[in-house]
């Protein structure tokens, strides 16, 4: 019995623990791995013309936050022939449900901030259709860069939602 009582304790603290880690982190400047966080802040404010997002082809992720509501997270991108992408897979199922909220916000408000190498740029997130020319290599792209078969048919689904991040 004193056992049970005794790893009680640690999971509540465990679990409070986690709380107030998820708490501070929706107040820092960007995420944490997994955890969101809050508004991207920091790095120079990109001005100039469209770039040619090929430098970050190879690069895992960026920092992405919607300006409302303005937490942000990482998210997987994609480049395909200089122009910058994100998918968000899993929304048909009941994990997408539960733990993507942030495509249908982007319904609502497209506005968004990206991070990439320190440098925020701000954009519009634009969801693509099922007929979006660019769809297969967005998807090959995502097979490349993370061994995650995407179809171009899973944007007919909504089994997957492709994006391209385009200037405001």
């Amino acid at each position: 019995m004193q056992i049970l009582k005794w790893l009680g304790g640690i999971l509540v603290a465990l679990v409070l623990f986690f709380a107030v880690v998820v708490f501070v982190a929706r107040f820092g400047d960007g995420p944490t791995a997994i955890l969101p966080g809050g508004p991207l802040v920091a790095g120079e404010l990109y001005t100039g013309p469209e770039p040619d997002w090929s430098f970050a082809r190879d690069l895992p992720e960026m920092e992405f936050q919607l300006v409302d509501p303005p937490v942000s997270r990482t998210i997987w991108l994609q480049v395909v022939d200089g122009k910058l992408y994100a998918v968000s897979g899993y929304m048909n199922s009941t994990i997408g449900k539960l733990w993507k909220h942030w495509p249908m916000q982007a319904e609502k408000d497209p506005r968004a901030v990206i991070r990439i190498d320190g440098k925020r740029y701000e954009r519009k997130i634009v969801r693509l259709g099922p007929d979006h020319p660019a769809l297969a290599g967005i998807g090959s792209e995502t097979e490349r860069k993370y061994g995650a078969p995407l179809r171009p048919e899973m944007a007919a689904t909504g089994d997957a939602w492709f994006y391209a991040i385009e200037p405001r």
